[in-house]
Order: structure tokens, then sequence, then C-alpha cells
């Protein structure tokens, strides 16, 4: 099983590797290839001719981006029938399989602080800090992070931009996060904690330093945040 932020993670590199080549439609080959379709697949699952595929891939049509992510997205589906094991094997090379991460999602529409607290039935615990507008979030199992995450793998937590909201699951005291981000090179728009009634004021002290918004979510569990974020994350796409 790979996790769908995981798989999206894949699915954009692919899809910014193959705008930037110098030629897309090298590109587009280059990537069906190396996942082992065949024009003939890709093209029953987008719904095309073959000489469809064949015009773009040899230059005869210029491909827009809305072609391009349904292309990618072709390529992922002809993977899942194989058990994704491509989507696996590039996961590995960049570097994605970080346990720790439980969910990772970018925004169409950027949210603001107060949509998050509403998203994550939370508080919010200090009264200064500077407005960001957040387009993305990732989940992060707090105990799995502190453990096992290197100074390299701090940056994939941060995803596509650092304008996203860190949410610590399972947190104790919420020191231990805080005290991360305070060392940390880059910091995030915004940071929830999860899994905890009383959050240390050093935490809320550092968050006040740094001028972040900190958090403190009282939704039953780890899943009704994640369902509550993937929503928001779906309706902006739509509005987009």
């Amino acid at each position: 099983m790979v996790s769908q932020h995981i798989i999206d993670d894949v699915a954009r590199r692919i899809a910014g590797d193959i705008v930037w080549s110098n030629d897309v439609s090298m590109g587009l080959k280059k990537w069906r290839e190396i996942f082992g379709a065949s024009k003939g697949d890709i093209a029953k699952l987008m719904g095309v001719s073959q000489s469809v595929i064949s015009d773009y891939e040899k230059g005869r049509r210029s491909p827009g981006a809305k072609f391009v992510k349904r292309y990618v997205e072709s390529l992922i589906r002809f993977d899942a029938m194989r058990s994704y094991q491509t989507v696996k094997n590039l996961a590995r090379s960049f570097s994605l399989n970080i346990e720790a991460i439980l969910d990772s999602r970018e925004f169409e529409v950027p949210m603001g602080i107060d949509t998050l607290v509403t998203r994550v039935k939370g508080i919010l615990l200090n009264a200064t800090y500077k407005h960001r507008e957040l387009y993305g979030y990732t989940i992060i199992d707090s105990i799995k992070a502190i453990s096992s995450l290197s100074g390299n793998e701090f940056w994939q937590i941060m995803g596509m931009t650092s304008e996203r909201a860190l949410i610590f699951t399972k947190v104790t005291t919420g020191r231990s996060p805080m005290i991360a981000i305070r060392v940390a090179p880059i910091k995030p728009a915004s940071v929830v904690l999860h899994g905890t009634k009383r959050v240390d004021p050093l935490a809320i002290y550092l968050a006040e330093a740094e001028g972040i918004p900190l958090i403190l979510s009282t939704a039953e569990s780890v899943e009704e945040i994640i369902n509550s974020l993937r929503s928001y994350a779906q309706y902006s796409y739509q509005l987009y």
C-alpha cells in the first residue's frame, strides 16, 4: 500500500519534469517508457485514440497543462494495476518514504488561519503572530518524527512550500515540536498540536518568538483532521 500523499508527490514531480523538459514531447515519451506502459495502455486510460498519444509524443501537438496532468494521472493508474511498482521505486529515489508523515496536501486556493482553526477544531494559543496564508499542510506523527527524522528529511516535511501548516499528532506538551521548529532553517506558516490538553508554556513562548500561530486541536482523532483538510483541498481544487 502506498500513501496517497506519496502518490501525489511523485505525480507532481513527474509533471514538473515533463513541463520543464527542453522537449516536452520527449518528456512524455520518457515517462511512459519508465512506467513500462504502451501508447495503447495510456490511450485507453485517457479515453483517446492511440494516434492522439503518438501526435503528442512526436511533437505534432503541443500539450497544455491539463493534458500533462491527465497523462501523468494515467501513468499512475496504470502503475496502480501493478501494485505501484514504479511509484514505490520513484518514492525511494526521491526520499519520500518518511514514515513520520501521515498526510500531506497542497492547496490551489490558500487557506486563512481562521479557516484552519475551524477545520481542526482548534484553539489559537498565542495572540502575536505573522499573518501568512496557507498553501498546504503536513500531518506528522511527532513520536516518529522525534525518534527518526534527520535534518535533511525536515525539508521533505515542508512539501512544496513552507507556507503551510505543520500538524503534530501524539503530542504530550508541544515542547519538542516547537524546539525543533525553533532551530530549523525553514519555518512553517502555522503549527497545530493534537493529542494533548495541556501545552507547555515554553511552546507558546517559542511560537510567539517566531511569530507562528500555534493552535491546539480538539478534534477527536487524527482521521477527523485528515478528512476535514482533505475536503478543503478538494474544494479549493474545484474553485480553481
